[in-house]
């Protein structure tokens, strides 16, 4: 069994991890209120995910200001890419052995 489950990635374990990765995965990038709005989650936990897959290096963290208004936006690096396929795929392999 350890075969079939040795490319699940524990970094993405977590649901909001997980979607903010699929997310990332189908745009270029995503601002923190898109991925609040979307994911359900709050300030707080939101950011602790994106820290997260940060310190991974699974997605890059920029901030700017738009006027006035601070702007948080992450883009989905290439070895998060990369990584976060490799756990889909891990995924639907298991998912086919039964």
């Amino acid at each position: 069994m350890k075969n079939i489950i040795q490319n699940i990635n524990k970094a993405f374990d977590h649901r909001i991890r997980l979607g903010i990765m699929s997310v990332l995965m189908v745009n270029e990038s995503a601002d923190f209120n898109m991925l609040k709005e979307l994911l359900g989650v709050t300030d707080g936990n939101l950011a602790s995910h994106t820290k997260a897959l940060e310190t991974e290096n699974y997605i890059m963290i920029e901030k700017q200001f738009i006027g006035k208004k601070p702007n948080t936006r992450y883009i989905a690096t290439n070895e998060g890419k990369k990584a976060f396929k490799e756990h889909i795929e891990a995924l639907e392999k298991l998912l086919s052995k039964n």
